[in-house]
């Protein structure tokens, strides 16, 4: 299962990746347009679990300063982590 949640953050790591390149250097025609919403989108579903997981576990559960912010890079897939880590 580890192995299979890094192989995950590497993916997700690699689609952050490709949106940022668009963000300095954009792609051409319609394909930066639609990466710049899909930028916008992933960071805010991301942030949008960060507030929920920290609101809802942030004081039952110490977690570090990273582990917080992975949350917002990950997603979902830092969740997973945390849970394996802090409540398994």
């Amino acid at each position: 299962m580890k192995a299979l949640i890094l192989l995950a953050k590497a993916a997700i790591g690699f689609v952050w990746l490709v949106l940022l390149i668009n963000i300095f250097h954009p792609f051409p025609g319609v394909a930066a347009m639609a990466l710049y919403i899909m930028t916008g989108f992933l960071f805010m579903m991301h942030g949008l679990q960060m507030l929920i997981f920290i609101g809802a576990f942030g004081d039952k559960i110490a977690m570090t300063r990273w582990e917080k912010w992975s949350i917002l890079i990950f997603g979902i897939f830092a969740l997973l982590d945390i849970r394996r880590k802090h409540m398994m």
